[in-house]
Order: C-alpha cells, then sequence, then structure tokens
C-alpha cells in the first residue's frame, strides 16, 4: 500500500480547507498539534502553514499568526519525513543546506515522488503543492535542471513550458476538491501568463469566483460578490456578501451592513446595519469600527453613545489614514465621550481635505479664540468663510470686522 495521509490530517484539511464554514478551525488546530507531536510530519507541514496569515489559511479561522513557529515546525516536518513538508519549505525558501540535510529523503526527487503518490490518492491540498512546485518553477531545483542543462534556449523554453503546463490541471483538481486557494493560482495563471512562455488565457479565468462561491467556499463568495458590485449588480452582491457573511468570512458583514445602512437594493435598516458591524468587530474590521462608531457618535440605529462611539472611532483611525479623524475631532472640540482638548481637535480637523461646513466652522472658532493654538484671525476667517453655508460659521464670523486697510479684527 502507497503512502496516504493520517486521518487526523484529512480531518483536518477537510475542517480548515475543505469545508471550512462548518467553523471547526480550531477543533482541527488541535487535532494537528497532537498528531504533529506524535510525530506526524504532515501535521507539522500543514499547522505550519496555519500560523503564516492569511496568504495561507482562510483568516475566517482566527488563527493566530506567529512566524516564527510556523517556521520551527516546517523545519520539523521535514526531520519528520514529510514530503509536502519538504515542497513547502522549498517553496518558502525554508529548505536551507542545514535543514535539507536532516531531511530522510535521497535527495528532492524522491521527496517530490511520494508527494505525487499522495496527490494520486486524490487529495485536494496534495494536488495544490505539487501544483505549485510546477506553477512556481520548484521543478527546476526538484530536478536539479537549468538552462545549462539543454542544448539550446529552445530546448530549454520546450522544457520550462511542459513543466509549468502542469499546474493547470492539478490546481483543477485541487480547487474541485475543496481548495479554495487553488483558485488564486488559477486566476494568475490565466490572467499573466508566465512570461513568454505561458500565454495569457482571460477567458478561462471569468468564472473561478462563481464556480468557488457555488462550492460554498466564503472567501469565494465574498470576492464574486465584489465583481457582482462592480458589475452593479447589487442585489446579486447583497446575496452573496449574505452568504459569506454567515459563512465567517471576515468584512462580509460588513459589506452587508453598508447596504442596510445605505438603502441599496434594500430596505434601509440602520439598526440592522449596526448589528451587522458589530459582528466584525471580532476581526478588526477598520469599516466595522468606523460605521458602528459613527452610529453610536449620531444615535443612528443604537442608542447614542458618545465614549463607545470614541473608542470604536479612536481604533478606526489608528488602523487606517484618517478615517474617523473628522469625528474625532469633533469630540475632542465638544468633549464627546472624551476629554475637551482643542489642541488635539485642531490636529483631527486639519487632516479633513474635503469640504466639511462644520470642520472648518470647528477650525475657524479655535483660531479666532486662541483655543489650544496662537489667536489667528485672519486663518479664523478664511476657514469660516470656507464653511459656506454652515449657520454656526455664519454666526461666528459676525464677531469680526474688516478695516479700510483690509486687515481683520474681533468685534
Amino acid at each position: 500500500m502507497g503512502k496516504t495521509l493520517s486521518n487526523d490530517v484529512k480531518q483536518a484539511l477537510q475542517d480548515i480547507y475543505y469545508n471550512e464554514r462548518t467553523g471547526r478551525g480550531k477543533e482541527a488546530l488541535a487535532l494537528l498539534e497532537k498528531a504533529s507531536d506524535a510525530g506526524d510530519g504532515d501535521a507539522s507541514c500543514v499547522l505550519a502553514r496555519c500560523y503564516c496569515g492569511r496568504q495561507y489559511v482562510w483568516r475566517g479561522h482566527g488563527f493566530p499568526e506567529d512566524d516564527d513557529l510556523a517556521t520551527k515546525l516546517l523545519h520539523k516536518s521535514v526531520e519528520q519525513g514529510s514530503a509536502l513538508g519538504v515542497l513547502v519549505a522549498l517553496r518558502t525558501g525554508e529548505l536551507t543546506p542545514a535543514v535539507k540535510a536532516k531531511m530522510p529523503f535521497a535527495n528532492l526527487q524522491e521527496a517530490f515522488d511520494e508527494a505525487v503518490e499522495l496527490a494520486n490518492t486524490g487529495d485536494a491540498f496534495c494536488q495544490y503543492v505539487v501544483a505549485n512546485a510546477y506553477f512556481w518553477w520548484d521543478f527546476l531545483a526538484i530536478q536539479d535542471k537549468s538552462a545549462d542543462s539543454f542544448p539550446n534556449p529552445a530546448a530549454f523554453k520546450a522544457y520550462l513550458k511542459e513543466n509549468i503546463s502542469k499546474c493547470e490541471d492539478l490546481f483543477w483538481k485541487a480547487f474541485r476538491g475543496g481548495m479554495y486557494f487553488a483558485a488564486n493560482n488559477l486566476n494568475r495563471y490565466y490572467t499573466e501568463g508566465d512570461e513568454d512562455i505561458i500565454a495569457p488565457q482571460p477567458q478561462k479565468a471569468l468564472d473561478l469566483w462563481r464556480i468557488g462561491a457555488e462550492y460554498g467556499h466564503p472567501i469565494d463568495q465574498a470576492i464574486y460578490a465584489d465583481e457582482l458590485k462592480k458589475l452593479g449588480l447589487n442585489a446579486d452582491a447583497l446575496r452573496w456578501y449574505q452568504l459569506a457573511a454567515e459563512g465567517g468570512h471576515p468584512s462580509a458583514w460588513t459589506d452587508v451592513g453598508l447596504y442596510y445602512l445605505n438603502g441599496t437594493c434594500t430596505q434601509k435598516d440602520e439598526a440592522y446595519a449596526a448589528q451587522c458591524f458589530e459582528k466584525d468587530l471580532r476581526f478588526g474590521v477598520v469599516a466595522a469600527y468606523f460605521n458602528l462608531g459613527k452610529l453610536y457618535f449620531l444615535g443612528t440605529g443604537v442608542p447614542q453613545d458618545h465614549k463607545k462611539a470614541f473608542e470604536l472611532l479612536s481604533y478606526a483611525y489608528e488602523n487606517s489614514s484618517k478615517r474617523g479623524a473628522f469625528l474625532l475631532g469633533k469630540a475632542y472640540f465638544m468633549g464627546w465621550g472624551t476629554t475637551q482638548d482643542y489642541t488635539k481637535a485642531r490636529e483631527f480637523l486639519e487632516m479633513v481635505d474635503w469640504e466639511n461646513g462644520d470642520a472648518f466652522y470647528m477650525l475657524g472658532y479655535i483660531y479666532g479664540r486662541g483655543l489650544g493654538v496662537p489667536e489667528n484671525i485672519p486663518k479664523a476667517v478664511e476657514y469660516l468663510k470656507k464653511a459656506k453655508n454652515n449657520t454656526d460659521a455664519k454666526e461666528e464670523l459676525l464677531h469680526y470686522k474688516k478695516s479700510l486697510f483690509g486687515k481683520w479684527s474681533r468685534r
């Protein structure tokens, strides 16, 4: 009987990749840890990927990101005799001479042949790993080949094309078997091709995200919804965002919430929008923090709570560029949810680089009265005029007059 994956690894792959919306990711992680400790190299390999972040595993599982631990586990998998671990280590640049010397394989080709044997059993993860060896040209190192191994450039190019093209069928097998990440490389293979060796075939990429969405993968459902939204098909996009959200995809609840917040292709429901944003806070989704903070700030869809609004908006600001700056500026200006601080209010309000009469009024008020900054009446008037039809700004302007020589002063 040939090499096969252990039952523990098969179960973990089901819960982490093939049927991820069951929400059993944490249980799968614990299963892999136990198997790894017991000497299962394939478990160590998959476990290493789990700690590598969203590029290697779905963020919806909520796995901690730990590059150092991932590296140790990958090295461990090589030592434990995992052919998959060898290929993943090679792909990620972790198969150093010292690590390679510890693998129980005569050479890379022997490890690759074992991985192919695993892929031939029909396992999607194994098919994906082997496909990557072709897609990323790792076959050169595996077969110990280079341009110098061929009589002329044309022969080398033919060799490259023959091997690279093998990834397509393997990626499709992996994708159909539940390895949603295979769609990413298929999309790149079809839209970009590979230098002057593989020509792009963009038409073949058109249905990838729809197929993944129909397979039930939350990440593909969210990507497909993004595409539908760009096409203006908002009703369809909302349906797929909802499915992605129910499947646990980070940020999808925020997308759903925005549709209900704005009443786009659905009845406007700010209270339900707030509930949607609340669900994405656990993933640290900046847009969720900002929009929920704004609702609490205004008391729309939720009871007004300036303290809670300030906390949410502060997180959004600290994790994005300028998002929430105006509302934070107003909070400091008014002392809503925080200590009144005109210096901080000015710092935030001066980040506003769009037409905002309220922000311009507050800046005019601060400079005109010298609050936390030296009094600067000309600058105050400039801001107050920029506020245009803002009622408070108009009233504040009445406190200033212009001399015959064009100098502004307080009345």
